[in-house]
């Protein structure tokens, strides 16, 4: 059975993003249920897959990292309101026995992502 995990970088300091709230919605359509939330442990991941197996379904998702709280408590912030505060993936599961892996590597102006194992 497929699962999912998440875990943040933060990329500015170059250590694990700890304390991060993160949300994970289903997506159809113009329609969000949120599933599952989690907080970053001090290995910036979540201490079990936000979607384990199980609960796995294929379709459309969407993590929200609440970074602006992380970033105001490291001192990353800067002037209010700021650039990054929650940041929005919205991405696809397309194959029910797979590990997906959605990191977010993150700094005060920028973030990426990717698929990764």
């Amino acid at each position: 059975m497929g699962y999912l995990t998440t875990h943040v970088l933060d990329t500015a300091k170059g250590v694990p993003a700890k304390g991060i709230r993160i949300l994970l919605y289903s997506v159809s359509g113009n329609s969000h249920r949120k599933i599952a939330e989690a907080v970053t442990n001090d290995d910036g991941r979540t201490d079990a897959p936000i979607l384990p197996e199980g609960k796995f379904k294929t379709g459309t998702y969407e993590l929200i990292f609440f970074a602006g709280d992380y970033l105001r408590e490291t001192g990353q912030g800067g002037d209010e309101p700021l650039f990054l505060d929650q940041v929005p993936i919205r991405f696809g599961m397309s194959d029910g026995e797979a590990h997906y892996h959605v990191p977010l590597l993150l700094s005060p102006y920028g973030y990426s992502t990717y698929r990764g194992s």
